[in-house]
């Protein structure tokens, strides 16, 4: 199947629950809320599937597998959120260094 791929593959998680919340995020009929829910579900079947798709997967019980997964996608909603902070940040900073002017 997909070959040396390993340690690579908890990454890519991380970016497929990444999209898959920003997608979530784009639908309007549905609640906001549910988002790391989502991700952190998203997250726990790619680690199953990696598990038994990737060779090298770090990971040697589907236990082990699924928390990979529920943690690599609760950390993409936690990346999220720390951009976000970070960017509204760096915003009023920059509004109130101009009012200052």
């Amino acid at each position: 199947m997909m070959e040396n791929f390993g340690i690579v593959s908890v990454p890519v998680i991380v970016v497929l629950c990444l999209l898959i919340g920003k997608a979530w995020k784009t639908a309007d009929r549905l609640d906001d809320k549910w988002i790391p829910c989502v991700c952190g579900f998203v997250g726990l079947v790619l680690g199953v599937v990696g598990r038994t798709v990737i060779d090298g997967f770090p990971a040697a019980d589907p236990i082990t597998a699924a928390a990979i997964g529920v943690v690599s996608g609760l950390a993409a909603t936690g990346a999220h959120q720390i951009y976000k902070q970070l960017s509204e940040s760096i915003e009023d900073d920059l509004k109130s260094a101009g009012g200052e002017m």
